[in-house]
């Protein structure tokens, strides 16, 4: 039986993909010629440590040296872009409803890429803290902080399920042994094609159906 629902944050509880594509647009505009190939990669990462993702586009695409100063400043001003403008995003349809609908009949619990002390911060400020038991970020892995959830909780893995939008989501999930739902997002191309997922929503409107489904 399901005991525990594990969610991503950004377009999974609130609908700030969005957003983090233009903190890195802002970011790297002075490289116009590789500019599509960073948003690009970005977009096809989701769920990945923005600072992971600052090593590979420096390595990858504008093949300069990225200092752990400088990335730690392109980490500052990625926040300063990006922390205001999440808190003022909306939720993802059917959120509001089904964390005070069920809270109370499963834990909850975000996993996040984004740092830890933002993730939580923001949380917080969009009024959020009272739903989710425990709430996770980067710098560490998914994958680890789906398994350490199940350990603290002394959850059975068939009794938690991860709900991410990308595929980043659904290695963690995979490597910690849990089920997975992925996120649709409309307009973008769907992530999840050519892996076995549990299931798929538009939106937070359709989970509880897909989880009955799946207990």
């Amino acid at each position: 039986m399901l005991k525990a629902i594990i969610f991503d944050f950004d377009g999974v509880i609130c609908e700030s993909v969005e957003v983090k594509t233009e903190a890195f647009r802002k970011l790297f505009q002075d490289y116009p010629k590789q500019l599509e190939q960073i948003l690009r990669f970005h977009m096809d990462n989701g769920g990945m440590s923005r600072f992971e993702k600052f090593k590979i586009i420096y390595r990858d695409f504008l093949r300069q040296e990225l200092t752990e100063e400088h990335s730690k400043e392109l980490g500052r001003k990625f926040t300063e872009y990006s922390y205001q403008a999440v808190i003022d995003s909306p939720f993802v349809k059917g959120v509001g409803e089904f964390l005070e609908k069920y809270h109370k009949t499963f834990v909850f619990f975000i996993v996040s890429g984004t740092p830890e002390g933002e993730m939580v911060s923001i949380v917080k400020e969009k009024g959020l803290g009272k739903y989710f038991q425990g709430v996770y970020g980067t710098p560490r892995l998914k994958g680890k902080l789906l398994t350490l959830i199940l350990k603290q909780n002394e959850l059975n893995k068939s009794e938690a399920i991860f709900v991410g939008d990308s595929r980043t989501d659904y290695a963690g999930a995979q490597e910690a042994g849990v089920r997975f739902i992925g996120r649709l997002h409309e307009g973008y191309p769907n992530p999840f094609l050519g892996v076995r997922v549990d299931a798929v929503i538009n939106d937070l409107s359709e989970l509880y159906s897909k989880i009955k489904n799946l207990q």
